[in-house]
């Protein structure tokens, strides 16, 4: 009789292909996010850093800012995971890593949450650049928090 075992390779395959997923997703929601504020709600989202003049922000910078933020919380996931291996960690040190790994997100997620209400040139463009901040944070963090286990 045949029984199915899963190999570490098999794991971090099915790993790997998960978070590639969770980062591809939250670009994908930030693209839809920004076709829907954008062309059908007739947003603006305009920003403004210091004394230089008003910045369009466009549908190429929200998907390029959502895959950086994916990948670099997926750089964060695997340090963690690997440290965790290092220190000889057991289901319940995975438990912790998901659990830090997460906790770091989220206040990544605030922090960043600055930057729409401080740069955001009028009340519906901080709300609309709100929204993306949000939208990809809730396409991403999950996801990949739940590969941690």
């Amino acid at each position: 009789m045949l029984t199915a075992t899963t190999t570490p390779a098999v794991r971090d395959v099915k790993r790997s292909r998960a978070r590639a997923l969770a980062v591809a997703g939250g670009a994908a929601a930030a693209a839809i996010a920004w076709a829907i504020e954008v062309p059908l709600l007739g947003i603006r989202l305009s920003v403004r850093f210091g004394g230089m003049p008003p910045q369009t922000v466009v549908a190429g910078q929200v998907i390029g800012a959502a895959l950086v933020a994916g990948l670099l919380g997926w750089l964060l996931l695997a340090l963690l995971g690997r440290l965790a291996q290092h220190r000889g960690a057991t289901r319940t040190g995975a438990t912790r890593t998901g659990a830090t790994w997460s906790g770091a997100a989220l206040l990544v997620l605030a922090v960043s949450l600055a930057l729409p209400l401080t740069a955001a040139t009028t009340t519906s463009a901080a709300i609309a650049l709100t929204v993306l901040h949000l939208t990809v944070a809730a396409a991403v963090i999950p996801a990949m928090a739940r590969t941690a286990h």
